[in-house]
């Protein structure tokens, strides 16, 4: 039986599917880079793997993992592509999903769109039951009511049904009672129940999440189902699993069961690689960013984590406005995305301004210079005529750029339209990206209580490192980081991130009256909840728990989270609960109130296997002559010259520890491209960080 020494991460993007083949024994890494294939994206993953196999040889038998990081789920969301699903809820709480907060993102916009809920009014029926709000049974289901709907959304061509009743987080009785009835109609239809996906209170994030978890389930058991059997099909016997949105991964049973905890599998990955090297090195405060093909997503890491916020939104009408979008209420990364990446479309806008973004050409048919059809003028094409990237070595020179056809595009577009120089079109599409991205991130970091000009910006994906210099220019920060293998930095992230999945239960109870006994049984069962879902993934070692309680004060609208000591809850006394709450509320608001009640809210487990360490491997590059790395010298343009000036190429593979050199410089590498500008000087480290520091 061959050892298995190699772990896989793959991570399917808008534009490229990137591989990291990390081999344990010797901590070497190998990456691989292909075109994404929406179609099918399980024909890249495929594709990917044999190219690496011809590159490093037979490796699948000795192949233990593969991390898998995943688009498809928010894609199908936000392309309406998921399958025909249908709502059973209680009597009068059809239209839940149009009703939702009844807030207006915009209000003063009267032409404002709302997100068309997943689930049609039609296919959304009623059974007359009720449940109190402490459980109690006020109204039993009629089961062959029950049955008689279950048959209409049946006849109606129902291919999934989400079952969400009023109050069942604290009793699932009748949605329990509503499964067993649907799978004796329909033994192999999916469903999916908020006593299983979310048992939390908030009727509209919980019918929300329910349903949004329904409409994906089909589609996602099919795809995970036909990737690992693509996976065995040429050789693959280990385990496969799948990046969580909350910075975890899990077994693929429990993706395909709960597909909703996907959504941002892989954005997620990139700030797990940012978290891990912040701990590293000892930065206080990184901003990660990460550039790819269709998206910009970055991350504020404070103090070497990364925020995990407990709802987000999908699908938004108003792409970047809060509020426009379907609420998913998941543990997730905090992430920001904005429609920047190399494929962003240039183009005029309706008030005779250039505009970027956020509009994609996505991996097919791709920026114009990719000669694969594109005909819109894109920041890749831009990048390509300011002499930043080579168009002889663009992934290593597998793909050849063609510069004529991108000038081309750029002059009829954009220049002439605008009725401005080609350089100046060119360059304005390079700068404005950079302007759009900055004003998001100095937003984003704001509202973390950060300072841009103190944070350390990290950089990833194929375009983060050609863009970095210029974010962090017009951040005033006074450095960003570029590690190796950035343009694959997400795969990377996966080998950093924990075997975890969370979990959670509604219980509203005043801290005066509250059973600590009866909390602790509920703790109790979401830890054997927690490792049942974590030995699915077929490990049997040891697993580590993590306690909180979600509390406010009584009466208000929102919870401040409590982290607490995963010893038994009876060993706590009431003035311990509250003194950790008044603690934490203190610390967020300034102050607190002692003479105001509390009350708990939710309670939450995060079930933890032990991290499997990724050890970086350092450069063994021992000659210390930087002339040896420099490839060649090329014309690019300079934001302070504001003309093309000589920049020195260097090849990033044969830089050495301690090398340091003054920009203007490009360092090239097989998946990225690293501009740094003539006011900021570079130094490597022993794992071949580039480290930049700007002239402040």
């Amino acid at each position: 039986m061959a050892l298995k020494k190699y772990r896989l991460g793959c991570d399917i993007g808008g534009t490229f599917t990137d591989f990291v083949l990390l081999n344990d024994e010797t901590g070497e890494i190998v990456i691989n880079k292909c075109l994404t294939t929406p179609k099918d994206p399980s024909d890249a993953v495929e594709a990917g793997i044999r190219q690496l196999e011809e590159r490093t040889g037979r490796f699948m038998p000795e192949l233990d993992e593969v991390i898998h990081g995943t688009t498809l789920v928010i894609n199908s969301i936000i392309e309406r592509k998921g399958a025909k699903t249908g709502l059973i809820t209680t009597k009068g709480f059809r239209d839940v999903l149009e009703l939702a907060r009844e807030i207006r993102y915009a209000p003063y916009d009267i032409f404002a769109e709302f997100p068309k809920p997943l689930i049609e009014r039609r296919y959304r029926l009623e059974v007359d039951e009720r449940i109190r709000s402490d459980g109690t049974i006020l109204n039993p289901l009629d089961r062959e009511e029950a049955r008689g709907v279950v048959r209409r959304l049946l006849d109606m061509g129902a291919e999934s049904i989400a079952v969400c009743l009023i109050n069942s987080f604290e009793n699932p009785v009748h949605e329990f009672l509503l499964k067993e009835i649907i799978l004796e109609e329909a033994p192999d239809i999916s469903v999916s129940l908020s006593y299983e996906v979310l048992p939390q209170i908030r009727e509209y994030e919980r019918t929300s999440t329910t349903v949004t978890n329904a409409y994906v389930k089909p589609l996602t058991g099919k795809y995970l189902s036909k990737l690992s059997g693509r996976l065995s099909s040429i050789g693959f016997g280990g385990k496969l699993f799948i990046m969580l949105s909350s910075g975890g991964i899990t077994s693929v049973e429990t993706a395909s069961e709960f597909p909703v905890r996907i959504i941002e599998s892989g954005p997620t990955a990139a700030v797990i690689s940012g978290q891990y090297f912040g701990k590293l090195f000892n930065i206080q405060e990184i901003f990660c960013f990460d550039m790819g093909g269709t998206t910009a997503k970055s991350c504020l890491i404070q103090r070497g984590v990364a925020s995990v916020v407990p709802t987000f939104e999908v699908g938004r009408v108003q792409r970047f406005m809060k509020g426009s979008g379907l609420t998913i209420q998941v543990p997730v990364v905090d992430l920001m995305e904005i429609g920047a990446g190399g494929g962003s479309i240039a183009k005029m806008s309706r008030m005779g301004t250039l505009q970027v973004g956020p509009e994609s050409s996505g991996a097919d048919p791709g920026p114009i210079c990719y000669a694969r059809g594109g005909v819109e003028p894109c920041v890749t094409d831009a990048d390509l005529l300011l002499g930043y990237l080579d168009e002889n070595y663009f992934l290593g020179g597998e793909m050849k750029l063609d510069k004529q056809a991108a000038q081309k595009g750029i002059e009829e577009k954009i220049a002439k339209p605008l009725g401005v120089p080609f350089i100046q079109a060119v360059w304005g599409i390079h700068d404005l990206i950079n302007e759009t991205m900055a004003g998001a991130a100095k937003t984003h970091i704001a509202e973390k209580g950060g300072n841009p000009k103190v944070v350390t910006v990290i950089a990833f994906g194929g375009a983060g490192p050609v863009h970095a210099y210029g974010l962090t220019k017009k951040l005033g920060a006074p450095r960003f980081i570029v590690p190796p293998n950035a343009g694959v930095g997400s795969a990377l992230g996966f080998f950093t991130a924990p075997r975890a999945f969370d979990l959670l239960r509604s219980h509203k109870v005043a801290l005066h009256e509250a059973d600590f006994n009866e909390i602790e049984k509920i703790f109790k069962d979401l830890e054997k909840e927690g490792a049942r879902t974590l030995e699915q993934a077929g490990s049997a070692q040891e697993i580590r728990f993590e306690r909180s309680l979600d509390m406010r004060f009584v009466g208000q609208g929102s919870e401040t989270n409590v982290p607490i000591e995963p010893k038994p809850f009876t060993e706590y006394s009431r003035d311990e609960i509250r003194g950790l709450f008044d603690e934490i509320y203190k610390k967020l608001y300034g102050r607190t109130y002692p003479d105001s009640p509390v009350e708990f809210i939710n309670f939450k487990v995060r079930a933890l296997l032990p991290v499997r360490l990724l050890t970086l491997p350092k450069l063994s590059n021992k000659t210390h002559d930087l002339s040896g790395a420099i490839k060649a010298t090329r014309m690019a343009y300079s934001g302070i010259a504001k003309d093309f000036i000589p920049f020195t190429v260097y090849d990033r593979y044969k830089l050495f520890p301690g090398a340091q050199f003054q920009g203007p410089a490009i360092i090239e590498e097989r998946e990225s491209t690293v501009v740094v500008g003539e006011d900021a000087s570079v130094r490597v480290d022993d794992y071949g960080f580039l480290w930049v520091d700007m002239e402040v």
